[in-house]
């Protein structure tokens, strides 16, 4: 993978949820963030309607470090139960549900606790225009699902060479036992072999893990469309002494990190 300018992303917060093959009353979550989940983040902060063009988003290529895969949590929602006929869900046929069957149950799946750094390539003045709008979104920025805001800082920043930043970047989650190296899974939508040189007997990343279904084509309400796309993943052992632990601790690291190799920290002008 040879160097290219981009963009990294910190994806952190209470909840996330990137939906994959969400239907009806099932809303799943991938275990890292896909790729219309991304482009549609973009999206919002670009002010773009859910009708209008998102070719020149989708043409992006992401990588993404998993720093903390987080939890997978359930959430049973029931939405009409104990109302009113009127207030109840409107069927398809535009009636009213009977009282014994007015409630309605919803399983959303998120992932809490978890924690990604993202790696935006791409054109030029793509790049430029996505940073400057994550600076000043249009619309509040959410991972997934508007009911999972982000934590700041969402943009770290703009760098030369993007890969080499995303794994030498700091590491959100907390050392634990006293081994010198902790594996960290990097998810892609190209081979990964040129994040690091290879381990002896281990994949290289090159080779595609599987298929997802989250190539945006359009987000029209009506014509809503994704296509697959190859899927890589690879396990990198980094060095622990990356590990920056949670909250300020982490926050303190980054911007140490960040100061010496980036111009523009989130905080900067364009």
């Amino acid at each position: 993978m040879s160097a290219e300018a981009g963009l990294l992303l910190h994806l952190a917060g209470p909840l996330q949820s990137w939906g994959e093959r969400s239907k009806f009353n099932e809303r799943d979550t991938a275990p890292f963030p896909t790729r219309s989940g991304v482009i549609g983040l973009l999206a919002c902060a670009l002010g773009r309607r859910r009708g209008e063009d998102i070719d020149d988003l989708a043409r992006l290529s992401l990588t993404v470090r998993a720093d903390r895969p987080g939890v997978l949590l359930r959430d049973l929602h029931t939405v009409g139960g104990g109302l009113p006929a009127r207030h109840t869900v409107t069927t398809a046929e535009g009636k009213k549900r009977p009282a014994a069957a007015a409630t309605l149950l919803s399983h959303r799946y998120y992932l809490a606790d978890a924690v990604f750094t993202a790696a935006l390539t791409g054109p030029a003045d793509t790049l430029r225009t996505c940073a400057a709008a994550l600076r000043e979104p249009f619309w509040p920025p959410y991972l997934g699902r508007r009911s999972c805001p982000p934590e700041g800082p969402l943009l770290l920043g703009e760098f030369d060479d993007i890969h080499r930043r995303l794994v030498e970047l700091p590491l959100a989650r907390t050392r634990r036992g006293t081994a010198d190296t902790v594996p960290v899974v990097f998810h892609g939508d190209r081979p990964l072999g040129g994040l690091a040189p290879a381990e002896t007997g281990a994949p290289d990343g090159n080779e595609a893990a599987g298929q997802v279904n989250d190539q945006p084509l359009t987000f029209h309400p009506q014509r809503r469309a994704h296509q697959s796309r190859p899927r890589y993943q690879r396990t990198l052992h980094l060095p622990a002494e990356r590990c920056h632990g949670l909250g300020t601790d982490y926050l303190h690291a980054l911007a140490a990190y960040l100061a010496p190799h980036t111009p523009r920290p989130e905080s900067s002008p364009a």
